[in-house]
């Protein structure tokens, strides 16, 4: 049998498993090792899982992995976050929209804290939305200051979606953190001036607080403020290290979790129930990236031996004849339609194996490559009708909001995003020259 017919009943039989309902990683796993078993027998079957397992195991960088999910659920369960806010709404709630741009400065903060686009999504809809509400926000441009303001969990470091691309991509996760700053920046940056513009032209959409409710005293702002700061200082003694070179990439982790737990400590926060959900939680999000990472790297492995992704190539490049931009589109499109019944890690996994090594034979560098999968997975999760973050919503939203609203608030933030995902294709040193910067030093 050919190895392109090989290639191709693989792809669609963990498709049709996946269709079916089973674990990401059990479906791809599986495919994997039946795939090996037929092809290379009994020995090479094994080896090819051995030392996918022994791959994961050695590969250093993944330590940062549990460090900052935990970083993250001890700000998250000990109310750290909800500091955040309360300064957010103090500060800025005099302005039009202020909220509503408090918001998305909260979400960017929650991004830098945790590196889980749904963790954003949870805490904006149990904190934020309600309050936004009750202010006389529009409901539909707060459902979509929400959404949009979660897409940049995977985006702004520690992004545990990169993490996950580095491994399989085989690139530093350092220099993709890096190259998510300044888009991550730029996007939160644009949400902030749409709601500005959207705020001035009609004020009813984000009323300004009354002055009573801002009139507080001084002191109290500023401890306010400094309880707020707390994340963001926990952040830059965990990253500035890093960026200037004194710590590795995994110490500078392990600073940003004893960090965090030492706030809590220090503000009296750090009970026996805090401590035990964040680490089960960790001990949860960090195995199931595992799994999909020990199931990707088989899978990667057998399409490797197939010579698969030469195939493709020779499909795109020779007889069809597309030029490298637009196999690139191609690419991106696609990410938008599985996005509407698959997750991030689910999509990165199922064709990473095809597409990272053919962006890199293309003469594409796959750090950029890998901010312009992150923006466009976070496109495809706000496109109905099938949007997972839509559904999220839905789940989180008050009754008042129904599904129509949910749809109908991501239009304008959507629109915003592909202009973003535009300027970093056609201008790819926003995502290159910090990493450039950075390393060159």
């Amino acid at each position: 049998m050919p190895y392109e017919i090989i290639a191709t009943l693989m792809f669609s039989t963990m498709m049709l498993m996946l269709l079916t309902g089973q674990r990401v990683f059990g479906a791809i796993g599986f495919i994997a090792v039946v795939a090996a078993l037929l092809l290379w027998g009994d020995k090479g079957g094994f080896d090819i899982g051995f030392s996918a397992a022994m791959k994961l195991m050695k590969w250093y960088p993944l330590l940062t992995l549990p460090m900052f999910i935990f970083m993250g659920y001890v700000l998250s369960e000990s109310k750290i976050a909800d500091d955040l806010y309360k300064m957010f709404h103090v500060w800025m709630g005099g302005l039009r929209g202020g909220l509503a741009i408090g918001t998305i400065g909260l979400m960017v903060l929650i991004s830098a804290m945790n590196g889980l686009s749904v963790a954003g999504m949870a805490i904006g809809a149990t904190i934020a939305l309600p309050e936004l509400l009750k202010r006389g926000y529009d409901k539909r441009m707060v459902t979509g200051v929400i959404q949009a303001g979660s897409s940049l969990g995977i985006l702004v470091p520690p992004s545990v979606v990169l993490v996950l691309y580095a491994m399989i991509a085989r690139q530093p996760v350092g220099q993709l953190w890096l190259a998510g700053i300044i888009p991550g920046l730029m996007m939160a940056t644009m949400f902030i001036v749409y709601i500005v513009i959207r705020c001035r032209i009609n004020p009813a959409l984000g009323p300004a607080l009354p002055f009573e409710e801002r009139d507080i005293p001084r002191a109290e702002k500023l401890r306010l403020l400094q309880a707020g700061l707390l994340p963001l200082g926990i952040f830059a003694v965990m990253m500035v290290p890093f960026v200037n070179g004194w710590t590795s990439l995994v110490e500078s982790s392990a600073i940003g979790a004893i960090a965090a737990f030492l706030a809590a400590v220090l503000k009296g926060r750090m009970t026996r129930e805090v401590f035990e959900n964040s680490v089960r939680n960790t001990l949860g999000i960090t195995c199931m990236f595992m799994w999909i990472i020990l199931a990707a790297l088989a899978f990667g492995a057998v399409f490797d031996g197939l010579g698969a992704v030469k195939a493709i190539e020779s499909l795109f490049t020779e007889q069809l004849n597309l030029s490298p931009w637009m196999i690139l589109i191609l690419m991106q499109l696609s990410f938008i339609i599985m996005g509407t019944f698959l997750d991030d890690t689910a999509m990165l996994v199922i064709v990473a194996p095809l597409y990272v090594p053919l962006v890199g034979a293309l003469g594409f560098d796959l750090i950029w490559y890998g901010i312009l999968y992150t923006i466009t997975t976070q496109i495809a999760y706000m496109t109905p009708p099938f949007g997972y973050n839509l559904f999220l919503m839905r789940a989180m939203a008050p009754p008042e909001i129904n599904l129509r609203d949910i749809y109908g608030s991501v239009t304008p933030f959507v629109l915003v995003m592909i202009l973003a995902l535009s300027l970093v294709m056609i201008f790819p040193g926003l995502a290159l020259w910090l990493p450039e910067y950075v390393y060159g030093n």
